[in-house]
């Protein structure tokens, strides 16, 4: 297997994204991977982006770049330097952003390593190591990487933060919840089930803790059965 990388796309404008704009990026980068052994695991699309958009409007950008922080590939390949941006102030900040982070971007079209150029560069080597010039761009990926955590749990619970509930999580906890519920459950022949006080007292008598450890009361009881 070759060296993996990631492909990046970016297309301006909606007859772009209608044409072959996508379709002749890839192609190039395919190509270009192929004849030098690399191996494209993942393409990020940047669909509507101008090219002088910096990297607050660059959602794909981020989302690769995150990627490249988590999982250890370090190369991205391009069709052409434009892809990036054809702004030149916004492409040297997002490929001195890319050399601080010690990842290689690579045109097809020229197969030169960009990055690397940069490197070698004593003057553009010096802005690398200015890393504050960086702060929103980290900021913003952390951001991100916060609030899909976030949209994750909630999805999944149904909740997005603070303690757990009671029975939430725990699969013992679960089984008392369902104890808890039988114990209030109305009877046959009409009979009402325990109260609220009983039925904190009847897990207290057993030793069995709150989720935080400590003795049942009413209102705890009800809180169970009324989540």
């Amino acid at each position: 297997m070759g060296v993996k990388a990631y492909g990046y796309l970016r297309v301006s404008g909606q007859s772009q994204i209608d044409g072959h704009g996508f379709d002749r990026q890839l192609d190039a980068i395919d190509k270009f991977a192929k004849s030098q052994g690399y191996e494209i695991v993942n393409v990020f699309r940047e669909q509507g982006i101008s090219g002088t958009s910096d990297t607050e409007d660059r959602p794909e950008f981020k989302r690769m770049i995150s990627d490249i922080l988590s999982n250890g590939v370090k190369t991205v390949i391009v069709e052409g330097l434009d892809r990036i941006a054809r702004d030149l102030n916004v492409q040297q900040q997002l490929l001195i952003y890319l050399v601080s982070k010690d990842i290689d971007l690579i045109s097809a079209n020229t197969g030169q390593n960009v990055t690397q150029a940069i490197q070698e560069n004593p003057m553009k080597k010096a802005m690398v190591q200015i890393q504050g010039i960086f702060s929103e761009l980290d900021k913003s990926l952390l951001v991100r990487k916060l609030r899909k955590a976030r949209e994750k749990v909630k999805n999944d619970t149904g909740k997005c933060e603070g303690r757990k509930h009671f029975g939430e999580d725990d699969p013992k906890e679960k089984q008392i919840v369902k104890r808890i519920k039988l114990m209030r459950r109305k009877r046959k022949g009409g009979f009402k089930g325990m109260t609220l006080q009983a039925i904190a007292d009847k897990l207290n008598e057993e030793g069995i803790g709150t989720k935080t450890g400590r003795k049942w009361s009413r209102a705890q009881v009800h809180a169970v059965l009324n989540r």
